[in-house]
């Protein structure tokens, strides 16, 4: 037996093939996150971009119901920003209409700042979705490798026992078996790693960046709102 990634692939047993297409399953589930997650992150990033001028520009204007109208327009169905603001707006919209805004205004920004928060754990946890699937690949991913690993390590000692000899002819097999899972688990895992570092990075970013538009937003209706 030659040592060739096909020669290799041919004389895998069962347990080496079932640990291969785990594998293959865990990295096409991977790969789909990744592809799902970079989407909507641009999607967010491009759309927020310009939401935020837009929306400020109205604010300034004191058209509250304008601005409510703009944060659930379709282009701007990804914004994290507008999905939290909307929130607040809503809120202090209702405190006006009621009369609660001018007869107690602390306690009508309170009620839009209970509600902008509720609206980011919300949009966090979304932005969030399918993060925890990468991070479980990436961590296990080299475990499923090594149980075929150890699998194939077997199998060279069989070979070996069988043939009462230690000569490659022997072991081959089984070294095919622990070359091929424990390459394919890195394989898998590395990139899951990579993406999932990548990608919390850009959610931290995300809630800096919604925490900063709260404040902002309640900044204003503490100043101009009444």
């Amino acid at each position: 037996m030659g040592f060739s990634i096909v020669e290799m692939f041919k004389h895998m047993g069962g347990v080496a093939w079932g640990v291969t297409i785990t594998l293959l399953l865990m990295s096409v589930i991977s790969i789909g996150i990744m592809i799902e997650r970079w989407y909507t992150y641009s999607q967010a990033t491009k759309q927020s971009r310009k939401y935020a001028p837009e929306v400020a520009r109205l604010l300034k204007q004191g058209k509250i119901k304008e601005a409510i109208d703009v944060s659930h327009g379709a282009q701007v169905k990804h914004s994290h920003l507008a999905k939290v603001l909307v929130v607040g707006l809503q809120e202090w919209q209702y405190q006006q209409e009621t009369g609660e805004a001018e007869r107690d205004k602390d306690g009508a920004v309170d009620a839009a700042k209970r509600a902008i928060q509720r609206a980011t754990a919300v949009n966090l946890a979304d932005l969030k979705r399918g993060l925890s699937g990468l991070a479980t690949i990436g961590s296990t991913a080299p475990f499923v490798g090594l149980f075929g690993t150890t699998f194939g390590i077997i199998n060279a000692f069989q070979g070996m026992a069988l043939t009462g000899s230690g000569g490659i002819a022997a072991i081959s097999a089984g070294i095919a078996e622990a070359l091929i899972t424990t390459a394919f688990g890195l394989f898998v895992a590395v990139p899951a790693v990579w993406a999932y570092n990548y990608l919390s990075s850009r959610v931290e970013g995300y809630n800096v960046e919604m925490d900063n538009s709260r404040s902002e937003l309640l900044d204003y209706f503490i100043t101009k709102g009444a």
